[in-house]
């Protein structure tokens, strides 16, 4: 990530020191290194040698999660993520793929099966609390820079690609999957493929008629943001894989309501939509916030504002990015 030359002073090049620090985890030293790592990119970052104190974390973040020291290295790839902040480095596909290869670092790890005695059980227990910690980590990381993203080039909500990494890492590491986070991000993501798979797989696990639900409110949250396109192509394609996955798509009057919705949002019928909401307003109100969503929805296609205007999306997004 070398953007400027380096200043003249008593500080090595950056990879004597990364050389230095890998030896120090190599051998086991896992919370000295950490601390050294944090200690000498501050003084590149206290006289503005963000490249290299960026290059330090980076190595330092990416060794410790190899190493499996989470905890570590998702406080390295944090701090990263300031200095990007700090060295107003903007958004870009080079520090994009920096950002990503931390992210590749981030443990995957499958929960034990077939769990019976004492033993099998305390296993479970480890396994759950070390699930915790991967996906607060990888967490914690992700929305920094999802934050430092939409303040330096990309996207005023953040990055599609970022958002995209999250959804899945949520949902691939968490042991019980909060279904409208995963949802969130991955309605600003660039991908409603992989959105309508994770979807449909999560159908295959959920309680019953929470299938509808997650369905209804992945259309009302790209709704709400103004993606007409991708809410129908996402509604088709759940379609289509669970079809030829030989399941059973739910039919509920919450589905209707969508249905519905989507082919009233394609013309100019405010007194329809109205309507709608009225005549389904039961199966509306399953869900707390979809009152709210389709307050944002009336907002972006019939231009009816809202009465606090900080609620909705952006309140929402805030209130993500701050920590939920």
């Amino acid at each position: 990530m070398s953007r400027e030359r380096p200043r003249r002073g008593t500080l090595p090049p950056a990879q004597e020191n990364i050389d230095k620090l890998e030896k120090v985890v190599n051998e086991g030293n896992f919370y000295e290194a950490q601390q050294m790592y944090k200690s000498i990119s501050a003084r590149y970052i206290a006289v503005e040698r963000y490249s290299e104190a960026l290059d330090i974390l980076q190595s330092g973040a990416c060794i410790q999660l190899k190493h499996g020291q989470v905890t570590c290295g998702a406080e390295l790839a944090v701090l990263f993520v300031e200095t990007l902040v700090k060295g107003k480095v903007p958004y870009d596909d080079e520090t994009l793929d920096c950002v990503r290869k931390i992210y590749k670092k981030f443990p995957q790890i499958s929960l034990p099966q077939h769990l019976g005695d004492d033993d099998d059980m305390q296993q479970l227990t480890e396994a759950l609390g070390a699930a915790k910690i991967r996906v607060d980590g990888c967490s914690s990381f992700l929305k920094a820079a999802i934050k430092w993203s939409s303040e330096f080039g990309a996207h005023k909500s953040g990055s599609p690609e970022l958002h995209d990494m999250l959804a899945e890492y949520i949902y691939s590491e968490s042991p019980e999957v909060d279904i409208a986070r995963v949802s969130f991000h991955f309605v600003r993501g660039n991908h409603p493929k992989k959105f309508a798979s994770t979807l449909v797989n999560f159908m295959g696990k959920c309680y019953t008629g929470e299938d509808d639900l997650a369905i209804a409110r992945a259309i009302l949250m790209y709704l709400s943001i103004g993606n007409l396109r991708d809410a129908n192509y996402l509604m088709d394609e759940v379609k289509k894989l669970v079809e030829s996955q030989q399941l059973e798509f739910p039919q509920s009057d919450l589905i209707q309501f969508v249905t519905y919705l989507l082919q009233t949002l394609q013309r100019d019928a405010l007194p329809l939509f109205n309507m709608l909401r009225q005549n389904y307003k039961s199966s509306i109100e399953r869900d707390s916030t979809f009152n709210e969503l389709l307050d944002e929805i009336a907002e972006k296609f019939y231009g009816v504002r809202r009465r606090n205007p900080m609620q909705g999306v952006f309140g929402d997004f805030f209130k993500m990015m701050g920590g939920e």
